[in-house]
Order: structure tokens, then C-alpha cells, then sequence
């Protein structure tokens, strides 16, 4: 075999030996890929490291893999199912709680796994801003009592960027706590104490609600029903014989008390009804009957909100004061100049694709228009010849819009969204040229947990599957009729602290369907750019867990039914190829410029098969 020429391949193979030995699995499969890591089953797939092999690249694939074969090594599945909540925050808390626990024994037993977990630690901390937060709000509270489980238990400092993140938590934490956390120590090597530890920490902090029935109660009411039937039989076999002397005593007096038991099935209301019908007829009214209420789904009619008086659709501009959206665009220009040639570049390449395709066309021989040079010849020839006009036709792209539908939501913090509105910003202005309308949406909540739709079903008592419970916040950025050199300022309101919050996906994809549906153009195109599934703590706490995930792909299907609007996505970090059906994942943010000129396109490539290339891609660039 030929050796390889690649110096990274011996580092690979090096890392994926010691990744099996210290998972103690030496059938598992590792691998390299820009896909997003992850581990399922007895495949675990790492970040890639390229050819140079720069110190982050070495540190985040060392940091990931130890990461993963500590949660090989440490924790028994059949246990975390066990203990684990079902959905919600407490889902998270458990989650985060118990893989803070398996790195922290890796860390007391193998010193060296903890340097490498902790830069892993750091790199996901910057990456999703978590360094900028301000208020404890806006930290998720389950990556902090991670943290503070690591930090406790290992004694190390953490990162600073999710230092930060835990030091926002820590007096909460620590305050409804009631000094359970004293104990982290004992328990730390013994998965099930450590869970119940942890489940008694997720009631600390008020979400006990979510946890569900107790597993240990559970095998205490088995052990009750075994000692049951160790009890003797002879109070069974007296009550049968007595049964069955009963029976052949009086054999009619079985079918009397069955006809009783019918009867009693009957209500009182089914009688009356009965005995009337034939006596009375209903009065006939001419009033029309009221219609029932319209679904406030129209992909899924079962799919409901507790309340919808709290949602709001705003423009950018209402959220701020002028003098602030200056100063946020500001902050963005800045922070992302080093970006801004490559952005720009690409939005050069993608105008000279449409505009090569807009092959100009003219309609000669007319009685208007402009003047056609090249027939002046005729009438030089013959000043009798009347003058020939031509006019240019329309193109297709004058008779298109886009909508770029972005994500707004706290996991966006950061660089993904800084990257996604400059990426927008530049798009709509190369779009703008090429005489493509471009509508600018962003999606996000109100508030956290709830907000006043929570607070409303709290006063009615908690009725039961409520639907969405939080309050709606859907952004419009840019009108698709409105230039973009008035509304550029916009833009910079995604920088502004505490507006991003939850995302709930298939309201928002409806809602910009509903917009490009009326709008007179013959072609519409919609953009999602998501990092992730639909979350909302509050609606996903007293909902079936896929309440929001169902609700998007039924929206998906209606959209690619009705063949109106032409749909792709782009998942940062996230695979979002399970929900639409042209999709592109991307691993780095710094990517999304490129994926976003290719898909658009695509979509304007005249070659149905170069089309079909491009918008087909379902796996990750």
C-alpha cells in the first residue's frame, strides 16, 4: 500500500487507537468529517483536521473525542434512560448534569483528558458567544449547572467565555439548591445515586414538574406486588367457589344484571332524548349557524396556541431608536470588515451568473421604442421607408422574489448571527441589481420561558396540552418593496442585547409563506437559515416533546405541496436535511456566505440539470 502523503493521517489514526482504548470499545468506528461531530451507536465522527494541523484543530478533535469516549466509558444507558426526563429544561439539566459528570472522572483519573475537554469546552463556549451575555437571562441555564458540576467536581477553572456563563447561574444555582451540591463528591463514581442527585437539583431549581414518576417508587410498588402473590390462596378460591355457586344457582340472574350494567351505560340526558323524539320536533330556526373558528394552522388544524393577543409582527425599526440601529450597524460593519471582501467577492461571482443568463432580447419592426440603428440603411435607400423602433424584453429575474427567512434565536449569539446578517445585507444589495425583490424576515420570541401566554394559562390553573405557550415576536427586517439602502440601518438590530430568544420554526415558515403567497410576482423563493430545531421551553414542558418538530414538517410538506413558493434551507452546525427537502448543512459560519450565493444559483440556473445538482445537496459542504 502506498504510504499517504497527507501529514495529518498518522496524528488520525494515532488519536482514533487511543479514543478506543480509552472508551474501552475496540470495535468502535472512528472517523474525520466537516459534518457535525456526534456519536451513535459504535460510530463516532470528529471534527477534521486539515493538512496543516494548527493547534485549535488538534485541541477541539482531541477535546471531542475524549469527550465522547469518557461518555462511553462512564455512563450505563440503561441507567440514564431510567432517570431521565422525558422533555423540557429538566431533559437539558439531566442531560448537561451527566455529561459534566462522565468528564469529570475522566479528568480525576486521566489529568491530561481534562486539558483537552476543557479546550473543547472553550472552543463551544466563543463559538456560541456565550463570552458576550450580559444578564443571566439570556445564559441557558442547563449549560451553566454543567459548568458548575465540572468546576466543582474537578476544581479547575473553566474557560473564560463559559466561566462567564457560569458565574450569570451560580448564586441561583446555589441559593435553591439547599446545599444538595455538598454532596457532589459521593456520588460522582455511581451513576443512579448521581442521577437521583441530579433529579433532586432539577426540583431545587423549579422545574419538578417535568420529572415525571419516580423511578426508585417504581421498584418499591414491584416489590410490594411480589410479596402479594407469596400471599396464600385460600381467600382467592373461596371467593371463586362462591362465584361459581352463585352462578349455577341462578343462571338467569347473570343475564338480568348484564342488562342492568347495559342500561346503566345510558344517561339520563340519552332517556329523555329517547322518550321525546317522537313527541317533539326541534323548532327550525332560519338563522344561519356560526362557522366553526378558523385553525390557527393551516398545515395542521390540531396544532393550536394558548394565546395569540401577545404575538406581534414588527418592523426593525420599532424596536429601536434610529440613533441605536446606526450604532448597531455600525458594530456589525465593524466587526465583520475582515469578512466583508470575501462576502463581497462571492456576491460578485453569483450577480456575473444572473447576469450572464439575462440574455438580452428586443422585438424589431415596431412603431415605438428606440431607435434601430442597424435598419438606417433602408431608409437612407429609400427616405420613403418609415423608421423601425425596438424594445427590449423583460427577463425572468424582474419577475421574482426572495425571502430570507433567519433564525433570531439565543443560539444564533454571536458570530452565526453577525455572519447571517451581513451575509443578508450583501445578498439583497447584488440581488437588488439584478432587479430581484428581496424581503429580509427574522423569528424569535418575546420572551424567555413563556412571557405573558405562560402567565395567562398559570392564572387559568394550568389547563391541560395548552399548544404554543410562549409569545411570538416575527421581525421584518426588510419589506420586499421597500429599497435597502432606506431600511440598511435595520440590520444591525440583530446585534442589539436580549432580542434574541426562542425559536419556534413553523409558525415563522408559515407566517413568510403567508407574505410571499400574496405578493403579485410569478416566481417566489424562500431561504431559511437555521442552526437547529425548533425550541421553546415553555411550549415544549406541557407538550408532547415533538409538539414543535411535528408542527415544522407539516408546514414543510404544505409549502412543497401547494408548489407556490420554492423552498431550501441552510443548517448552521446543525443538519437540517430531516426536515426540508433541499437543504445544505455547513459547519462553520464562516461558510454560510458561499452556501447561500451557490443555492440562490442554482435556483436561477437555466440548466435543469446543474439545478438539480445544487438544490438536491443533502449533506453537509
Amino acid at each position: 500500500m502506498k504510504p499517504s502523503d497527507n501529514p495529518a493521517d498518522p496524528f488520525k489514526k494515532a488519536l482514533a487507537e487511543a479514543t478506543k482504548a480509552l472508551a474501552d470499545e475496540a470495535d468502535l468506528t472512528v472517523s474525520f468529517s466537516v459534518d457535525p461531530p456526534g456519536l451513535a451507536g459504535d460510530t463516532m465522527r470528529l471534527p477534521q483536521v486539515s493538512r496543516r494541523m494548527t493547534h485549535d484543530e488538534v485541541l477541539l478533535a482531541r477535546g471531542t473525542a475524549d469527550a465522547f469516549a469518557l461518555r462511553l466509558r462512564h455512563r450505563d444507558a440503561e441507567t440514564f434512560a431510567r432517570y431521565a426526563p422525558q422533555a423540557g429544561i429538566a431533559r437539558d439539566l439531566y442531560e448537561a448534569m451527566e455529561t459534566a459528570r462522565c468528564e469529570a472522572l475522566g479528568a480525576r483519573d486521566m489529568p491530561g483528558t481534562a486539558t483537552n475537554t476543557f479546550a473543547r469546552l472553550g472552543h463551544d463556549a466563543e463559538r456560541k458567544g456565550y463570552g458576550q451575555i450580559r444578564t443571566r437571562e439570556d445564559a441557558p441555564l442547563a449549560v451553566a449547572a454543567g459548568y458548575l458540576v465540572r468546576h466543582l467536581a474537578t476544581g479547575r477553572a473553566l474557560p473564560a467565555a463559559a466561566a462567564h456563563v457560569m458565574d450569570l447561574w451560580r448564586p441561583f444555582i446555589e441559593q435553591h439548591a439547599e446545599g444538595h451540591l455538598d454532596t457532589l463528591d459521593e456520588v460522582l463514581a455511581d451513576q443512579a445515586a448521581f442521577a437521583r442527585l441530579a433529579r433532586q437539583l432539577i426540583t431545587d431549581l423549579g422545574y419538578g414538574d417535568q420529572l415525571g414518576d419516580d423511578p426508585d417508587i417504581g421498584d418499591e410498588d414491584d416489590g410490594e406486588a411480589e410479596e402479594d402473590q407469596d400471599q396464600p390462596e385460600s381467600q382467592d378460591s373461596e371467593s371463586s367457589d362462591d362465584s361459581e355457586d352463585a352462578g349455577e344457582a341462578s343462571p338467569d340472574r347473570s343475564q338480568e344484571a348484564q342488562q342492568d350494567q347495559a342500561q346503566a351505560h345510558v344517561s339520563p340526558d340519552d332517556l329523555a332524548d329517547a322518550e321525546f323524539d317522537e313527541e317533539i320536533e326541534a323548532p327550525q330556526s332560519d338563522a344561519p349557524l356560526e362557522p366553526p373558528p378558523p385553525a390557527h394552522s393551516e398545515a395542521d388544524p390540531l396544532y393550536t396556541a394558548y394565546a395569540t393577543a401577545f404575538d406581534e409582527e414588527i418592523r426593525a425599526e420599532d424596536l429601536a431608536e434610529p440613533a441605536e440601529l446606526e450604532r448597531l450597524r455600525a458594530y456589525l460593519d465593524q466587526q465583520l470588515e475582515p469578512l466583508k471582501g470575501a462576502v463581497s467577492r462571492l456576491a460578485n461571482k453569483l450577480q456575473r451568473r444572473l447576469q450572464a443568463q439575462q440574455n438580452r432580447a428586443w422585438e424589431f419592426d415596431l412603431e415605438e421604442g428606440v431607435l434601430d440603428a442597424g435598419r438606417l440603411a433602408r431608409v437612407v435607400a429609400n427616405p420613403t421607408t418609415p423608421l423601425s423602433f425596438k424594445v427590449e424584453k423583460d427577463t425572468e429575474f424582474r419577475d421574482t422574489v426572495v425571502t430570507l427567512l433567519l433564525d433570531n434565536s439565543g443560539s444564533m449569539r454571536g458570530r452565526p448571527i453577525s455572519i447571517a446578517a451581513i451575509c443578508a445585507d450583501v445578498l439583497a444589495r447584488t440581488l437588488e441589481r439584478c432587479s430581484v425583490k428581496v424581503e429580509i424576515l427574522g423569528f424569535t420570541t418575546r420572551a424567555w420561558k413563556g412571557g405573558q401566554s405562560r402567565e395567562a394559562w398559570l392564572a387559568a390553573r394550568r389547563p391541560q396540552q395548552p399548544g404554543r405557550l410562549n409569545d411570538l415576536r416575527h421581525i421584518i427586517y426588510k419589506a420586499a418593496d421597500a429599497p435597502l439602502r432606506r431600511v440598511r440601518a435595520n440590520l444591525g438590530l440583530m446585534m442589539k442585547e436580549g432580542l434574541l430568544k426562542e425559536n419556534i420554526d413553523g409558525e415563522a415558515l408559515e407566517w413568510a409563506h403567508r407574505r410571499m403567497v400574496s405578493r403579485p410576482e410569478a416566481r417566489k423563493i424562500l431561504m431559511v437559515i437555521s442552526d437547529g430545531a425548533p425550541v421553546d421551553d415553555s411550549t415544549l414542558s406541557v407538550n408532547p416533546a415533538n409538539y414543535l418538530e411535528k408542527h415544522l414538517r407539516d408546514v414543510i410538506a404544505m409549502v412543497e405541496r401547494r408548489r407556490q413558493v420554492e423552498l431550501i434551507a441552510i443548517g448552521i452546525g446543525h443538519d437540517v436535511t430531516r426536515y426540508y427537502p433541499r437543504a445544505v448543512t455547513i459547519t462553520d459560519v464562516d461558510q454560510l456566505a458561499g452556501a447561500m450565493t451557490e443555492q440562490l444559483a442554482s435556483l436561477f440556473d437555466k440548466d435543469p440539470r446543474a439545478r438539480a445538482r445544487m438544490i438536491g445537496i443533502r449533506k453537509a459542504m
